[in-house]
């Protein structure tokens, strides 16, 4: 028979993965030291640059957008020895983390534009509402992240390029970084709490409503949208049609991850190419159909039962 402790044992055994921080100010935790661990947690983000944010000439390095640092969260494991291992590959928390040598800006520029150097706008206003009381200029009340534009033509080509990372749902980090300014090893520490991806949040909540508005207009003006995202929130998506001409597309995924490239970091990869419409797209992100009128209904009838 089994003792009250085995089955208390056993319980833990059984839940041995968990979200924690993947990257902390660019850095993979999974290779920290304790000594780093603690620094790092103990840190002020405002106060450390951003290693993935391009610094702009004339003005000062830009510095961390993100409270505590997390660019991304990986799986972790923890087996019955207690021992904690980083398991998968990092999914993005923050969109800066996109931007790492310009590898996004290249890749988009050469597949849409023809250059692998275009000129990066940020925030154009795109959406403008009534003016305020006393102001002659009508209020911005919707931007589009980033215009690409070849400035090496006469005519004035561009696209627009949204980067879209990834919410989390449960605990908060600082339950994770509570553990980490103490932490004197051995190894990293597992996260104490339980969270993971919302690519549901991300997905049908923020970037499809966002589509659905830019991407019409866009399109009536002859030009394109790109969207950046790493694998993980790609593959959490709904199957999307695809369209075999790019001249026919009104949204082009352009799909990275991350791959350890050093003992301290991971570096952005290209992954995949996807074309597709917008209604396409918002299949994909729905990540369902419809259920018929007599399944729904039939629902309500069993709940009205319950009730």
């Amino acid at each position: 028979m089994q003792s009250e402790e085995s089955s208390v044992n056993a319980k833990k055994v059984r839940k041995i993965f968990r979200y924690g921080a993947a990257e902390l100010y660019g850095l993979n935790l999974s290779t920290m030291t304790p000594d780093k661990i603690r620094y790092f947690s103990n840190a002020d983000h405002k106060t450390i640059v951003c290693p993935f944010k391009p610094a702009e000439r004339g003005k000062r390095p830009p510095m961390c957008i993100k409270k505590g640092g997390v660019c991304s969260i990986r799986n972790y494991r923890l087996d019955p020895a207690g021992v904690v291992t980083a398991v998968g590959e990092p999914v993005s928390t923050c969109p800066q983390r996109f931007l790492e040598g310009d590898l996004i800006y290249r890749w988009v520029g050469s597949t849409l534009l023809g250059t692998d150097k275009p000129l990066i706008l940020s925030e154009l206003p795109f959406l403008m509402g009534e003016s305020r009381r006393g102001k002659k200029e009508p209020l911005a009340v919707g931007k589009i992240d980033k215009v690409l534009v070849d400035a090496t033509t006469g005519t004035l080509n561009w696209c627009a390029l949204e980067m879209q990372a990834v919410y989390f749902s449960g605990m908060k980090m600082e339950n994770d970084f509570a553990v980490m300014r103490k932490w004197a090893g051995p190894g990293i520490p597992f996260p104490p709490v339980n969270r993971r991806p919302d690519f549901r949040s991300s997905g049908p909540k923020r970037l499809m409503p966002q589509l659905q508005i830019k991407v019409p207009t866009i399109s009536r003006w002859g030009k394109k949208m790109a969207v950046i995202m790493d694998r993980a929130f790609w593959e959490s998506l709904g199957e999307m049609r695809e369209i075999p001409e790019i001249s026919n597309t009104e949204i082009i995924w352009f799909v990275v991850r991350f791959l350890e490239s050093s003992k301290e970091r991971f570096a952005i990869n290209r992954y995949e190419i996807h074309f597709t419409t917008l209604s396409h797209a918002v299949e994909g992100l729905t990540g369902g159909t419809p259920v018929s009128l007599d399944h729904f209904e039939g629902e309500i009838r069993r709940r009205l039962e319950k009730s």
